[in-house]
C-alpha cells in the first residue's frame, strides 16, 4: 500500500530548515529570559544596598527580558506557521518587519543593561 505524497513532502529541506530556525529563536528567547533572571538575582543577592536607580533598572531589566523573550516566542511561532504555509504555496518571502522589530527590542534591552552597569560601576 503506497502512501499519498503531501504538498509539504516536495519541500522537505525547506520545512526542516524552517523548524531549525524556529528552534534557534526559541533558544534565543530562553537565553534572554535567563539573562534577565540572572541579572535580577545577582543584583538582589550581592548588591542589596545599592541605589534606588539601580534597583529600578534591575526591575526594568527583569521585566523587559521576560517581555522580550515571550514576544520572541510568540513572533517566532507565528512566523514559523506563516513560513510553513508559504513554502507549500511557493510564495515565500523573508520576514523583514519581524527582524526589524525584534532587533529594535533587543537593542533596547542591551541599552538598559548598559545603563545598569554604568550606574553600578560608576560609584
Amino acid at each position: 500500500m503506497e502512501k499519498e505524497k503531501t504538498a509539504s513532502s516536495k519541500y522537505i529541506q525547506q520545512h526542516l530548515a524552517n523548524e531549525r530556525t524556529y528552534l534557534a529563536w526559541i533558544r534565543t528567547a530562553i537565553a534572554i529570559i535567563g539573562i534577565g533572571f540572572l541579572i535580577t538575582n545577582l543584583h538582589y543577592t550581592f548588591m542589596s544596598e545599592s541605589s534606588s536607580e539601580a534597583n529600578t533598572l534591575t526591575l526594568i531589566i527583569g521585566i523587559a527580558s521576560i517581555v522580550c523573550g515571550i514576544s520572541l516566542i510568540l513572533f517566532s511561532a507565528f512566523d514559523y506557521i506563516r513560513k510553513m504555509k508559504r513554502i507549500d504555496e511557493q510564495t515565500f518571502q523573508p520576514a523583514k518587519h519581524l527582524i526589524i522589530w525584534l532587533s529594535a527590542g533587543l537593542s533596547l534591552v542591551v541599552l538598559i543593561f548598559s545603563l545598569y552597569f554604568f550606574i553600578i560601576f560608576a560609584k
